[in-house]
């Protein structure tokens, strides 16, 4: 090669610079975020977020620069459907409170609620979910076989579990679906305090929340972590999901900090006692 004898040795002599050094640290710093996020969901964005909630200042061009470096990104969400929902014009259906409306000013004044599907190898799974629209936080679940009402009551109990008995005032936000408008849903629901809600118009936009979640959660986890054996392996996978995203996913709809953090902020602020999620 035609260049100096000088110029080489200059090379082989010359200190690591700062920023390469800087970009080492960070290298490692990032890997750890990443692998920490359900083992990759995260993107640079997310991944910057978090490096700054643990007070490391860093610039968001350089955390894209290095993951790109690094071969790392973040999940895309997907849409894959599959019909969960079975109308019954024949059952008496309640009122639409929200009107695509999926705000709430504090924790336990709108929930939402739908039912999602899982294949495995053997046969169909279904998963369940409760979503406090104040926090996102997932407050009920419960995986099944079958779709029978027993799924969606099961995963009515445990919300209520989680909450407390006493939910005057609430609104339970749901798609027309059999197992929303059976009797023991309902009861369940007036005896909680709670007032039902059913979409008006019957597509996806009238429960746009929690179609949201639900895609999420199979991009997340499903499409990521499969192929599926059967329930009780969806079921253990979803549990662990679930506490991390309650407790340690961050949300940019939450100014990037978890549910759990998110409402607990909120008691503080005023004054009152919180409730376990």
């Amino acid at each position: 090669m035609q260049f100096a004898p000088a110029t080489y040795y200059a090379q082989k002599t010359r200190p690591e610079s700062a920023r390469r050094r800087t970009d080492e640290v960070l290298r490692l710093e990032i890997q750890r975020v990443y692998d920490a996020s359900l083992d990759g969901v995260y993107g640079a964005k997310k991944v910057w977020k978090e490096l700054k909630r643990e007070s490391r200042v860093v610039a968001r061009c350089t955390v894209e620069r290095l993951m790109k470096d690094m071969g790392l990104s973040g999940v895309q969400k997907g849409r894959r459907y599959k019909v969960t929902t079975k109308g019954d014009d024949s059952l008496h259906r309640p009122s639409d409170l929200v009107d695509r409306q999926f705000v709430a000013d504090a924790p336990n004044r709108l929930w939402v609620a739908d039912l999602t599907y899982v294949k495995s190898h053997s046969g169909w799974v279904y998963v369940a979910f409760i979503i406090d629209v104040f926090s996102r936080a997932i407050v009920g679940w419960q995986v099944s076989n079958s779709l029978r009402s027993d799924l969606a009551i099961d995963a009515l109990e445990m919300a209520i579990f989680a909450r407390g008995d006493d939910l005057e005032g609430l609104i339970h936000h749901s798609d027309r679906g059999v197992q929303y408008l059976s009797i023991r849903y309902s009861e369940r629901l007036h005896d909680a305090g709670a007032v039902a809600s059913v979409g008006s118009r019957g597509d996806s936009y009238d429960n746009a929340m929690a179609e949201s979640f639900n895609s999420l959660y199979k991009s997340e986890l499903i499409y990521r972590k499969g192929p599926w054996r059967h329930v009780e392996h969806v079921e253990w996978a979803t549990l662990n999901y679930v506490d991390w995203f309650n407790h340690r996913r961050i949300h940019e709809s939450l100014d990037y900090v978890p549910p759990v953090e998110f409402e607990a902020h909120y008691y503080d602020t005023n004054g009152s006692e919180s409730l376990p999620v």
